[in-house]
């Protein structure tokens, strides 16, 4: 068995563990073996990636960290060390995501960008301003007053930036590398919103599994584009 299907084994042992104590209410486990899942897919890029981009491999490194963080939670007793504790987690959540921004970057020429993509960049642009705005109408009721309504309100604008780029980056290289990347970033948007709605709209446990199963087949998607080159995807005519 090589390492790559070590890791998927690893992964889905880790999904399959959150899930089924997620199913059975046991929430803080469920977390546990959740943030336990990006540094497993860590530890296997510093073992499997030879040629390793400095941008992904603190993109890896502040989520991992944020994600361990989630251990202190269940000892934290007030308001306020859990409001830090909220800024702290998602802010290296943020900073991760601008790092992963700038993986993205490297492939694009800004210059061909502006010049050949300027109505989707329009477009794309008013999506997710319309979408960042839904988003927070849901949160708005709950962190209404407070700073954590404009740390909520970045990390969504973030992470719908990455989303962004990394569309306008495939269609730019349509490579293998940019097409994993577009699609983990997806994955990644769509585990958000999800996890939204969860936390803000209905707890209901099947949401919280759809999140988690999302963001694990994101992290794969990035693990695996992050073993590539990135060539254009070749097209075969009979």
């Amino acid at each position: 068995m090589n390492r790559s299907n070590i890791l998927i084994v690893v992964i889905l042992l880790l999904c399959a563990v959150s899930v089924v104590l997620e199913f059975n209410q046991r929430e803080i486990l469920s977390r546990v073996f959740k943030s336990c899942i990006v540094p497993a897919i860590t530890v296997f890029y510093f073992i499997s990636v030879t040629k390793k981009s400095t941008y992904f491999v603190w993109f890896l490194l502040l989520f991992s960290f944020s994600d361990v963080l989630s251990f202190i939670e269940v000892y934290l007793e007030s308001d306020l060390s859990y409001d830090l504790y909220y800024t702290f987690g998602n802010l290296l959540y943020i900073a991760g995501y601008l790092f992963l921004l700038l993986e993205v970057f490297k492939s694009i020429s800004i210059k061909d960008v502006l010049k050949n993509y300027m109505v989707h960049l329009v477009v794309l642009t008013i999506l997710n301003a319309y979408i960042v705005y839904v988003l927070m109408v849901i949160v708005n009721p709950y962190l209404s007053g407070s700073y954590l309504y404009y740390i909520e309100a970045l990390y969504n604008i973030i992470i719908l930036i990455l989303l962004s780029v990394s569309l306008v980056n495939y269609l730019h290289n349509e490579s293998k590398k940019s097409l994993l990347l577009f699609i983990g970033s997806l994955f990644i948007v769509f585990s958000e919103v999800i996890q939204i709605a969860y936390y803000y709209i209905s707890e209901r446990t099947l949401l919280q599994v759809a999140s988690t199963f999302l963001f694990v087949i994101a992290f794969l998607f990035f693990y695996y584009q992050s073993k590539i080159e990135n060539k254009p995807i070749k097209i075969y005519l009979s």
